[in-house]
C-alpha cells in the first residue's frame, strides 16, 4: 500500500457536491451511510487525486482550502470559465464548490 493523504471536505448535500466535482474530472468511487437517513460520506477520485466529501457535521469546517496539482490547469479553467493566474511556482485558478470550500488548482511551472 502506498501512503497518501486524503482531505475531507464538509458538504451539505453529497449528491450535489459530487455533480459539481464531476466538472473537475472527479468520479465517485464509493459511499457510506451508517443507516438510512444518516449523513453520507463519499470518496471521489480524479486519477490518483482523491477527496472525501462528508455530510457529517464534525468531520470538517466549511470553507476549507485544498490545493490540487493537475497536468492542465488551462483545461480546468476553460471548463469553469475562469482566468488563469501566473504565479512564480505555477499557473493557477481558484474555485469554490457549492458549499464554499476553496480549491486552488494549479499546474507547476518548470
Amino acid at each position: 500500500m502506498d501512503e497518501d493523504v486524503i482531505p475531507i471536505l464538509r458538504v451539505q448535500d453529497a449528491a450535489r457536491a459530487v455533480a459539481w466535482y464531476r466538472r473537475l474530472g472527479f468520479t465517485p468511487r464509493w459511499e457510506h451511510r451508517f443507516e438510512p437517513g444518516f449523513p453520507l460520506f463519499v470518496e471521489i477520485a480524479r486519477g490518483e487525486l482523491r477527496l472525501f466529501l462528508s455530510e457529517h457535521e464534525g468531520d470538517a469546517v466549511p470553507g476549507t482550502l485544498v490545493y490540487l496539482r493537475v497536468r492542465d490547469v488551462d483545461a480546468v479553467a476553460e471548463a469553469f470559465g475562469v482566468p488563469v493566474e501566473d504565479a512564480p511556482w505555477a499557473r493557477e485558478i481558484e474555485l469554490r464548490d457549492p458549499d464554499g470550500n476553496r480549491l486552488r488548482v494549479g499546474t507547476p511551472t518548470e
